[in-house]
């Protein structure tokens, strides 16, 4: 729809974009060199920095995630729902329950094995507004996780992976954030401003996945600790941290199919398994009775903490470490996210990738949380254990604690280690593929050399920051180069709505123009039976594209030509296409593709399946298929076709100047 002219890249030398790949290299490394040299004054510095960012922007992230939540919905409810992030014809590449599994392991494994105990118990110790240790305290610890973790952070993740979906699926613009600003800015996507976005999303994705990383290596030693007693230090994290990222680095380079694919299922299935036993094995009854009430709480409160500051209270260390660094954590994420659920939601409507975006993984969460939290927490009330005191001490031991009151413990924690890990695993390599997709320019299957560079980038950025200021450090990278890219998501929001607007404009033009009559010679009805329940082949059909098709679309472009109007035919992938060029504005793009089908059953009883297949020749426009055939129109009728539909996107290109 939109006038690209090319889905090129803005230069590329050895598989590369210079313009982002170098400059978004040497801002990382700068940075951390300075933490290097910053040595031990560094934890006061990030600290510094970090409630700075909490007291004088902490308004932008909440407005914008709330902001994001509301235009989802939207998306979701309108007319815009049923737009197919792809071709109109096109269909899922992955089940849906393959596409979930990479979405759950890209977007919050590691999150919610570290979380899923530590964080209410954290809030029961110190909640932000009851009495700690008490019932109250324990709701609201609830409460506050469930806000943490549903629908306003997916709903940071959909906007971006919808952005770039739709403009590189539905309009073939490179699947890098600046094609989302196409719509605001143009052909400048391809220039100095648009490598400047994409560098800031690179930066973002690493420091978000280097957060993950340590938080992931943190809670594996701690795991290595509680059962072999092996040292809980910043030299055993460095050395788990280069472990696992050759993992990482062996899975990015097999790719997204036979690495990162199976990596996925396989975590879908070890969290279900364990999710599965600390529901059995735990308070059960607890589970499903608080799971209700959770849920009830949360949808009562989620207007009002998407809106809460502390603006009278003061109290900005509560925000800033919890609050407003889960905001800047899904921010500084969603580059990474929104391209790898971009790359695998091809061919869903915008509807169904809204929804299962934003419902499922937060559905999925809130069992977690109910199952891993209340349980933690029941037995703090009960006052059969002291988790609470360990998770104040030592966060990452929170979820051993936790499994040492159930059966089996050892055994347990070990599986959980091993999800940790594979959690650890696809966060590196998937951060590591779309950060190459970035740094070169968009395309689909980055050069290895890159993917191993930034894998092992992501594991040095992780070591670095857990060395000089731990987990502080981390949360404070997350939420400082959040901030930039905040107002990059909501550009790309604008540039959303003002494609899928023209998109709208575009379909009124086919309503409202006039429909050109096909004229030819009259045929007996005995003749149109013959040609409904004939099948032809594919030789017959590329016959016809030689013989009909090609000549009638020459002869249009030979005529808009002589009329002082660019129009050139082409061989598509499938076929044959004329384009006729507008300029600034949408170019017009008229196609008949080859399309196999399978006869219906009464017409091959008895025959082989290849006997089976027939083939038409399916009209395409620029949204894609039409689902109309044009086999056996004569060369006259083709060109009326080819006059009625340019009527109509001639009639689209009026309305859009409105």
């Amino acid at each position: 729809m939109f006038a690209t002219k090319e889905k090129g890249r803005s230069g590329s030398w050895a598989g590369i974009c210079p313009p982002v790949f170098f400059p978004a290299a040497i801002v990382i490394g700068l940075l951390v060199l300075a933490a290097v040299v910053a040595g031990e004054s560094a934890e006061g510095i990030f600290g510094a920095v970090q409630d700075w960012v909490a007291r004088t922007t902490g308004w932008v992230y909440m407005l914008a995630v709330s902001g994001f939540l509301v235009f989802c919905l939207y998306l979701g409810f309108s007319r815009h729902g049923n737009t197919r992030l792809g071709p109109n014809h096109s269909r899922p590449d992955y089940s849906f329950i393959s596409w979930f599994a990479m979405l759950f392991s890209a977007g919050i494994g590691i999150g919610l094995l570290f979380f899923g105990v530590a964080e209410p118990l954290m809030h029961y110790l110190a909640p932000p507004d009851a009495d700690p240790r008490t019932i109250e305290a324990a709701k609201e610890a609830m409460q506050v996780t469930f806000f943490h973790w549903g629908v306003n952070a997916w709903a940071v993740y959909a906007v971006v992976g919808l952005s770039l979906a739709y403009f590189s699926f539905r309009h073939n613009l490179p699947l890098t954030i600046r094609s989302a600003l196409y719509p605001l800015i143009g052909e400048r996507i391809h220039g100095p401003l648009g490598h400047t976005i994409d560098t800031l999303a690179v930066i973002g994705t690493l420091f978000g996945v280097a957060t993950s990383l340590g938080i992931g290596v943190s809670q594996v030693n701690a795991g290595l600790h509680h059962l072999f007693d092996i040292p809980l230090n910043s030299t055993v994290q460095v050395i788990l941290i280069a472990a696992i990222t050759g993992c990482a680095t062996i899975s990015v380079v097999s790719g997204l199919d036979a690495g990162i694919k199976r990596l996925s299922e396989l975590n879908m299935i070890l969290a279900g398994l364990l999710l599965l036993f600390v529901i059995v094995a735990g308070p059960t009854l607890l589970f499903f009775n608080s799971f209700v009430q959770n849920i009830g709480l949360y949808l009562g409160t989620v207007i009002d903490r998407s809106f809460r500051l502390n603006a009278y209270s003061g109290d900005h260390d509560w925000m800033a470490s919890w609050t407003l660094f889960y905001w800047g954590w899904w921010i500084s994420w969603s580059p990474f996210v929104g391209i790898f659920i971009a790359r695998i939601s091809r061919g869903r409507t915008i509807r169904e990738f809204v929804f299962g975006v934003l419902l499922v993984p937060s559905v999925f969460t809130f069992i977690w949380m109910t199952a891993f939290g209340n349980g933690a927490l029941s037995f703090e009330l009960s006052g059969e254990g002291s988790i609470a005191e360990m998770v104040g001490t030592n966060m990452p031991l929170g979820l051993f604690a936790f499994l040492e009151h159930l059966p089996g413990s050892s055994i347990v924690s070990f599986i959980a280690i091993i999800l940790i890990i594979t959690f650890f695993v696809t966060s590196s390599d998937s951060g590591s593929l779309v950060i190459d997709t970035i740094t070169s320019g968009g395309q689909l299957n980055p050069p290895i050399w890159t993917r191993v560079f930034w894998a092992v980038t992501e594991g040095v950025v992780a070591a670095v920051l857990m060395v000089t200021g731990g987990l502080g450090a981390l949360q404070t990278a997350t939420i400082t180069t959040a901030l930039p890219f905040t107002f990059v998501i909501i550009l790309a929001c604008m540039g959303l709505m003002r494609g899928l607007r023209m998109e709208a404009a575009k379909e009124m033009g086919a309503r409202v123009a006039p429909d050109v009559q096909v004229m030819g010679q009259g045929v007996s009805w005995k003749q149109r039976l013959d040609a409904i329940l004939s099948y032809p082949t594919a030789t017959e059909i590329e016959a016809f594209m030689a013989t009909r098709v090609r000549p009638a679309l020459e002869k249009v472009a030979k005529e808009i030509s002589e009329s002082d109007h660019a129009a050139k035919v082409e061989l598509s992938a499938g076929g044959t296409e004329i384009r006729i060029l507008h300029g600034s504005e949408t170019d017009f793009l008229y196609g008949v593709e080859m399309r196999p089908l399978l006869q219906p059953d009464f017409s091959y009883i008895g025959k082989g399946v290849e006997s089976k297949r027939f083939y038409r020749a399916e009209v395409h426009l620029l949204e894609g298929s039409q689902h109309y055939d044009v086999y056996g129109f004569s060369e006259d009728q083709l060109i009326h076709d080819i006059l009625s539909q340019y009527d109509k996107h001639v009639h689209f290109l009026n309305i859009a100047r409105v």
